[in-house]
C-alpha cells in the first residue's frame, strides 16, 4: 500500500473499534432520542388532559382548584398553590394542593403577597429557582410551614389582566425544574386564563339571573301591599342566599340623630345581632349611610369602626356594606359578612348586591308613594262622607227635632205624650252630637306621631356615653314603638336612666350591655355591666327601690344581682296591657 492512504491515517483506537459496536452506539442514541420524543409526547398528552380537566367545569371555585391540581401533576411536583389577586394587588384568595388542613391551620393566615410571592405580583413573569431561599426577595416561611426548596411560578392572565399567580415547589425525586416544565406551566397558565374567564362569565350570568328573579319578586311583593318589615326580612334572607355569605344584616335609621338599629339579620349568630344599636359618627355603617357609597372591610371584627358588632356576635372577617335606598332618601345599610377565616367576596358579587340594594330602595320608594296615594284616596273619601253627614244627616235630624218641638204645645194637655216627645228630641240632640264627633274624627288630619320608644332609647343611651366614657351596647327587639303604652315607656326610660347612672357613678365599669325587648306580652329591660358590683355594706339604695317600685306599680318585678364573672345585672320586666287584662 502506498504511504498516505486512509488506512495509514486512522488512529489505533479507530481501527480497533469494530463496525458492529459503532452501530450499537448509534442505535443507543436513536433509542434515547425516541425516549425523549415519547416523553415529550406523553407530556403533551398530559398537558392536553390538564387543559381538558380545567375547562370541563364552569364553577369558578372548582376550576381554580383543578388548575392547581393539574399544574402539580403536569410538572410532577409535591406542592402547588394559586394566589388570586385583589383590587389593590394583594393576594385575596390562596388555594393550595399538597398541604393538609391541619398544616394549613397551623400556618395561619394565607400569604398576603410579600416576599418572593410578592415579586411575581409586582413583576408578572415566569420565575424558576433551584433554591428559593437563596433569592434576595425570599423572607422565609412562617412557623409550621413545611420546608420547600425548588420553585417555579408563572402569572395567570385573564383578558390581558393578571388574575393571579401559580406557584409550584419541590419537584418529585429531588430533581430541578427545567425549561420544559417552565414551557408547560406557561401553556397551562394561558389555558387557565381562558377557563377562569369562562367560569366567571358563567357565574356572573347565573348570579344575574338569580338577581333579576329576586328583584322581580321583591317588586311584586311590595306593590301587592305586603308589610314592608316582612319584605325587608325576606330581602335580607335573599341577599344571604345570593352572596353565599355567613351573616347578613340590615340596619335602619332611628330618630333624627342618624343612629342605626339592626332591624333584621340572617345567618350565623343572627339572634345576637338583631336590635343592636349602631351609633352615628365614624362607624362603618354610619359612614356608608351618610355617604351613600359601598365600603369593603377585610377583617370586620378587628376594625374598631365596626362598633358594637365586634363584641355582639361571632367573629367576622371579610365583609362589605352597601347603602339601601336612593340618593335622595337613604333607608338603611346592608352589611354582608363571612366568619373569620372565611372566603373573600368577589367584586362581581359586591357589585350585584349593591345593585340589588339600589333596586330594593327604589321599589320601597315606589311602594311608599303608592301607599300614600291610597291613603289620600281614603282621606278624600272621609271628607266626602263628612260632608254628606253634615249636609244631609245633621240637617234632617235638626229638621226632625224642630218638627217635634213644634207639636209639644199641641199635646200639652197630655203629659205622657209630651214627655215622650221631649225624650225623642233629647235623643236627637245626642245623636247630632255623636254625628258631629264622627265628622270631626273623619276630618282630623293624621299628625306625625311623637318620637317612638326606639328613638328615645337610643337618645337615652347616647346621653349616658359622656358620663360612662364609652358607648353602651344597645339591643332592641319587638314592637317597641307600637305595642308599648306611653306610661310603660316613661317608666322604662326612667329605669334605664337610673341603671346607667348607677353604672357610671358606682360600678367603675368598662362595658355596659343594654337589652330592651317587647315579646310574649311582656316588656323587659336588662342592663348588665362589668364593674365591681354593689359594694358590701351598702345601705342607701333609694335608686334601686325606685326601680322596683316602678315595676310593681305596673304589675311587674325587678331583680338586681351580680353578673358573671363580675358586675351588676338589673332585670326589670312588666306585663303589657293585653297580658294584664
Amino acid at each position: 500500500m502506498e504511504p498516505g492512504t486512509d488506512d495509514e491515517r486512522r488512529t489505533p483506537s479507530e481501527t480497533a473499534v469494530p463496525p458492529a459496536l459503532r452501530l450499537d452506539g448509534l442505535l443507543d442514541e436513536l433509542q434515547e432520542q425516541v425516549k425523549r420524543v415519547r416523553s415529550a409526547r406523553d407530556r403533551v398528552h398530559t398537558l392536553l388532559d390538564a387543559v381538558l380537566a380545567i375547562g370541563s367545569d364552569l364553577e369558578l371555585d372548582v376550576v381554580l382548584r383543578r388548575i392547581v391540581e393539574s399544574a402539580t401533576q403536569l410538572v410532577d411536583c409535591r406542592y402547588g398553590a394559586l394566589g388570586v389577586l385583589g383590587d389593590e394587588g394583594t393576594i385575596k384568595q390562596f388555594i393550595t394542593v399538597g398541604i393538609d388542613d391541619e398544616t394549613i391551620a397551623r400556618i395561619g393566615h394565607y400569604p398576603r403577597g410579600e416576599g418572593l410571592l410578592g415579586l411575581l405580583v409586582r413583576d408578572p413573569h415566569t420565575l424558576r429557582l433551584e433554591v428559593l431561599a437563596d433569592h434576595p426577595d425570599s423572607v422565609g416561611f412562617p412557623a409550621g410551614h413545611p420546608p420547600m426548596t425548588t420553585f417555579l411560578g408563572t402569572p395567570v392572565q385573564v383578558r390581558g389582566q393578571v388574575f393571579g399567580n401559580l406557584y409550584l415547589t419541590d419537584k418529585n425525586g429531588g430533581r430541578l425544574f427545567d425549561e420544559d416544565d417552565e414551557a408547560m406551566l406557561r401553556t397551562l397558565g394561558a389555558a387557565a386564563g381562558v377557563a377562569i374567564d369562562n367560569a366567571r362569565l358563567y357565574d356572573e350570568a347565573r348570579r344575574r339571573q338569580r338577581w333579576l328573579a329576586a328583584s322581580s319578586e321583591l317588586t311584586r311583593t311590595l306593590l301587592s301591599g305586603a308589610d314592608p318589615a316582612d319584605v325587608l326580612d325576606t330581602f335580607t334572607a335573599t341577599v344571604r342566599e345570593l352572596s353565599d355569605a355567613d351573616v347578613v344584616l340590615l340596619a335602619v335609621p332611628v330618630g333624627d340623630a342618624g343612629d342605626l338599629v339592626v332591624e333584621t339579620a340572617h345567618g350565623h349568630g343572627a339572634e345576637s345581632l338583631r336590635g343592636l344599636a349602631l351609633p352615628a359618627g365614624s362607624g362603618l355603617a354610619g359612614k356608608v349611610f351618610e355617604s351613600g357609597e359601598p365600603l369593603v372591610c377585610d377583617a370586620l371584627s378587628d376594625d374598631a369602626r365596626s362598633g358594637p358588632i365586634r363584641s355582639a356576635g361571632p367573629r367576622l372577617g371579610s365583609a362589605f356594606l352597601v347603602p339601601l335606598g336612593t340618593p335622595e332618601r337613604m333607608r338603611g345599610v346592608l352589611l354582608v359578612a363571612n366568619r373569620e377565616g372565611g372566603g373573600v367576596f368577589p367584586d362581581a358579587a359586591i357589585g350585584m348586591i349593591d345593585g340589588f340594594a339600589g333596586h330594593a330602595g327604589l321599589a320601597l320608594e315606589i311602594a311608599e308613594h303608592r301607599r300614600e296615594a291610597e291613603q289620600l284616596l281614603v282621606l278624600n273619601d272621609r271628607d266626602r262622607i263628612a260632608r254628606d253627614l253634615h249636609d244631609l244627616a245633621i240637617q234632617r235630624l235638626f229638621a226632625s227635632g224642630l218638627s217635634l218641638q213644634s207639636v209639644l204645645h199641641q199635646v200639652a194637655d197630655r203629659p205622657q205624650a209630651a214627655e215622650r216627645v221631649r225624650r225623642v228630641v233629647a235623643d236627637l240632640d245626642d245623636t247630632i252630637k255623636v254625628v258631629r264627633s264622627t265628622i270631626y274624627a273623619l276630618r282630623e288630619s293624621d299628625q306625625a306621631e311623637a318620637a317612638g320608644l326606639r328613638s328615645r332609647l337610643v337618645a337615652q343611651v347616647g346621653r349616658a356615653t359622656e358620663s360612662l366614657g364609652f358607648a353602651p351596647a344597645l339591643r332592641m327587639s319587638g314592637l317597641l314603638d307600637t305595642a308599648v303604652p306611653a306610661e310603660h315607656a316613661d317608666h322604662l326610660l326612667a329605669v334605664l336612666r337610673e341603671a346607667l347612672s348607677n353604672a357610671a357613678r358606682h360600678a367603675g365599669a368598662t362595658a355596659v350591655d343594654v337589652s330592651v325587648e317587647a315579646a310574649d306580652e311582656l316588656l323587659r329591660l336588662r342592663v348588665a355591666d362589668d364593674g365591681g358590683g354593689i359594694p358590701a355594706g351598702t345601705t342607701r339604695r333609694s335608686g334601686l327601690d325606685n326601680i322596683r317600685a316602678r315595676a310593681e306599680s305596673l304589675g311587674g318585678r325587678c331583680t338586681v344581682g351580680s353578673g358573671d364573672p363580675s358586675g351588676t345585672v338589673v332585670d326589670w320586666s312588666v306585663p303589657l296591657p293585653s297580658a294584664a287584662d
